[in-house]
Order: structure tokens, then C-alpha cells, then sequence
């Protein structure tokens, strides 16, 4: 499948929340049979550099061309950080598709043995600890390039203390196919 065709598909996913069109899946799954296979994904959408939304899914439950659309659509309308888009936005909005692997545990007994299993710009991980719960992809070790400050930052993402490594916190990591317009 040529992956630009998820770029079409979260756009056009973007683009019917204003012009009322229905996306004709049963076309694209016929031309593109991947879709109908389960899959996880997150949509970025940046401006002129910057964040503008980014939501997404971290396990596979539903086709993908399913979570693609509504991954679309909520990191476009429903990202609570920031306004919903309008339509205006649209032509200075780009997107970006992560494609994201199955998630596995990174098992650790200490911050310094964590260290050494993470790699940056190629794990994305994902920290729970109790009912706290936050990811970063990959493409955030650009922003955030030191195990320090890309944990500090994912631990106050969960609502936790930046220091929260020390209570030991389950941790996952993923990696991502990066698809940009």
C-alpha cells in the first residue's frame, strides 16, 4: 500500500467534519486491503512547525482505516489543549501518521538500567504508574533529547511529579512508521 494514501484519508477525514461528504471506505478497503486490517495510529497535526493537535491509539481494536478517521478528526476537533480547527486552518495544517507497533514492557530494576534499554529516536514509550498514564512518540526525543528531560516531561505529562522514575513506574515501549505529507 502506498502510505500516502493515509495521508489522503486523514485528511479527507479532516476535511468531511466541513463539507458533509462521506468517506467512501468500502472503495479505499477495496484498493488498499491493509485498511481492513487492525491497526494503531496516531495523526499530528502541526503548523508553520508547531503542535496544532495529536491524538491516537496505542493498541490495534478496530480496522485501520477506522482508527485513522477518528484519529484524524479528534486530533483536528478534539485534542483538548487546543481549539478545534477551522476550516481556514486546513491549508497551513500538516499532517502526520505514526504507525505504531505492538507495545512491550521494558522491565528494570533501577533509573540506570532503564537508561540503558530506552533508545532515543526510535522508542516510543508509554509510563503508568496506579491509574497515571501518559505517552511520548519517538519524534519527541527531537524536542526532549536527554533520557532526563524526555522523562521529566513524560512523568508531569502523566500528572505525576517530574521525579516520578523513582516510584518505579511501569514502563512500555512501541516504535513508529512515520508517514508526512
Amino acid at each position: 500500500m502506498d502510505k500516502k494514501v493515509l495521508i489522503d484519508i486523514a485528511k479527507e477525514a479532516i476535511e468531511s467534519k466541513f463539507n458533509k461528504k462521506t468517506i467512501d471506505k468500502e472503495r479505499l478497503i477495496k484498493e488498499n486491503p491493509e485498511l481492513a486490517k487492525e491497526g494503531a495510529v496516531f495523526v499530528t497535526l502541526k503548523q508553520h512547525g508547531h503542535l496544532r493537535g495529536c491524538i491516537g491509539s496505542l493498541i490495534a481494536h478496530r480496522p485501520l482505516i477506522d482508527d485513522l478517521i477518528h484519529n484524524a478528526q479528534s486530533s483536528a476537533f478534539s485534542d483538548p489543549r487546543f481549539s478545534p480547527l477551522k476550516e481556514s486552518e486546513l491549508k497551513d495544517t500538516d499532517i502526520e501518521i505514526s504507525l505504531l507497533s505492538p507495545y512491550k514492557e521494558v522491565e528494570y530494576k533501577d533509573i540506570d538500567e532503564l537508561k540503558k534499554k530506552i533508545r532515543p529516536n526510535i522508542d516510543g514509550v508509554i509510563l503508568k504508574l496506579g491509574s497515571y498514564q501518559a505517552t511520548f512518540l519517538p519524534q519527541v526525543w527531537e524536542e526532549l533529547p536527554t533520557f532526563e528531560l524526555f522523562f521529566a516531561h513524560l512523568c508531569q505529562k502523566a500528572g505525576l511529579n517530574s521525579s516520578c522514575l523513582e516510584s518505579h513506574p511501569n514502563i512500555y515501549t512501541y516504535q513508529v512508521e512515520k508517514i508526512e505529507q
